[in-house]
């Protein structure tokens, strides 16, 4: 057998953590890094935002995943450049040699340039936003007991009406109605405007006819303002300014509108798309690049059935990753096993759902479009199956229950320093 060869994993999101779960040990070192020491589950950011489970239930720290593969070494670093002619990349805590490179770094929000609007908006691409999120949410309440100008406080806007922003705004008017008004009973909640807006026609325009229109009824009867073929402009922190001239008022924006790749010096810049992401062929190798690869979020693949690349979701980074995995090994097992033998990516799309509250979710697969309670439960049990330990699906599932029979949570703590 072949001398082990050196892998460093560059992010620890879906692709990262289930690439490096899937690597043949007998062949492969893996040295895992990432900014953080735990893995984040996305899809359930908007959750913690609102209070309803805690960060830690959907943080998993990677020394605990990787406690069994004595293979697998873990970094908190920064990766700042790759050096391709030697085969190292190059982070804030030194310089690491590879024999493969796979980049997993996902996505930032795009803010189209704007940084007055990415100086004062909220963001929530991690588990760090979604406690942001709740924070000012919180502190925003206590500021509007206290204060006597309360017109900015009395307005939520959320930009971007993707499954994220959908999905906040649902949440968020739950705990208007259920919520709030418990703890903070001289507030006249009736006053307090949650604003979706959204530049296309629909809320969830990437999905369904069936379920753009339910989106819309749900959020609608749930009192969401919807704002549609409008764009933010600008946002000074007290004022946000529409296309259309409009202007509201308010000192909490959430920026859900859009995500562009992260950035690491050494790609060669015809690698790289206009929304910042990596090139890859049907095999996740970087054009122009030997032993490098990239996947998920960041990594655009063409194929006949996506000619656009794919879409961002959590499948596509995990089938990727796998995919990879047994390419390598096949390589590595196989000194003759020529680019023939290997298989190419494709991804087969089983569909695409988004929650809005309690009871009420769309579902599209590609037989049937449905929406309503039946809906709702399997967008439940798919995402908690989803979830990585045992014990943090207990603990969700029992959050979620509680929510369901009281609709209340106890997670409404506000965790900032008490001089900022």
């Amino acid at each position: 057998m072949n001398k082990r060869k050196k892998i460093i994993v560059v992010g620890a999101g879906f692709a990262g953590v289930q690439f490096a779960r899937k690597l043949d040990e007998r062949l492969f070192d893996i040295l895992l890094i990432d900014k953080l020491n735990h893995h984040q589950f996305q899809p359930l950011f908007y959750q913690v935002a609102t209070s309803q489970i805690e960060p830690s239930s959907i943080s998993f720290p990677l020394r605990n995943i990787f406690k069994n593969k004595w293979n697998v070494q873990i970094r908190m670093a920064e990766v700042t450049e790759i050096n391709k002619s030697k085969n190292e990349i190059v982070t804030d805590i030194g310089n690491f040699k590879y024999d493969y490179l796979v980049i997993a770094i996902g996505c930032k929000t795009n803010f189209f340039g704007n940084n007055e609007i990415e100086k004062y908006a909220l963001t929530l691409k991690s588990t760090y936003d979604a406690i942001t999120i709740r924070n000012n949410i919180l502190t925003t309440f206590e500021n509007i007991i206290s204060s006597n100008n309360k017109y900015g406080f009395l307005n939520l806007v959320i930009v971007g009406a993707g499954a994220t922003g959908v999905e906040l705004a649902g949440s968020f008017a739950e705990i208007k109605k259920n919520v709030l008004p418990k703890d903070y009973h001289g507030i006249d909640f009736t006053n307090f405007k949650i604003i979706l807006i959204e530049g296309s026609k629909n809320t969830l325009n990437n999905m369904s006819e069936n379920a753009k229109k339910a989106s819309m009824k749900y959020l609608s009867a749930m009192g969401v303002t919807i704002i549609t073929e409008t764009f933010v402009t600008k946002y000074d922190g007290e004022t946000v300014v529409l296309s259309n001239g409009n202007g509201i008022k308010t000192k909490t924006v959430i920026w859900a509108a859009g995500v562009c790749g992260n950035k690491i010096k050494g790609i060669s810049e015809t690698s790289i798309t206009k929304s910042e992401r990596i090139k890859v062929n049907r095999y996740s190798k970087i054009k122009d690049c030997e032993n490098i690869f990239a996947l998920g979020d960041i990594a655009f693949m063409e194929t006949p059935k996506y000619p656009n690349g794919h879409p961002q979701v959590a499948n596509v980074a995990i089938n990727q990753a796998k995919l990879l995995a047994k390419n390598l090994k096949a390589i590595e097992s196989d000194s003759n096993r020529t680019k023939k033998q290997l298989k190419e990516f494709e991804y087969k799309d089983l569909g695409s759902m988004a929650t809005i509250g309690n009871n009420k979710a769309v579902v599209d697969l590609h037989f049937v479009k449905f929406n309503g309670y039946f809906a709702w439960f399997i967008w439940m049990f798919l995402h908690l199956m989803l979830i990585l330990s045992v014990k943090n699906k207990l603990i969700i599932f029992i959050d979620w229950t509680w929510k369901y029979i009281t609709k209340d949570t106890s997670l409404r703590l506000i965790l900032v320093h008490p001089k900022k």
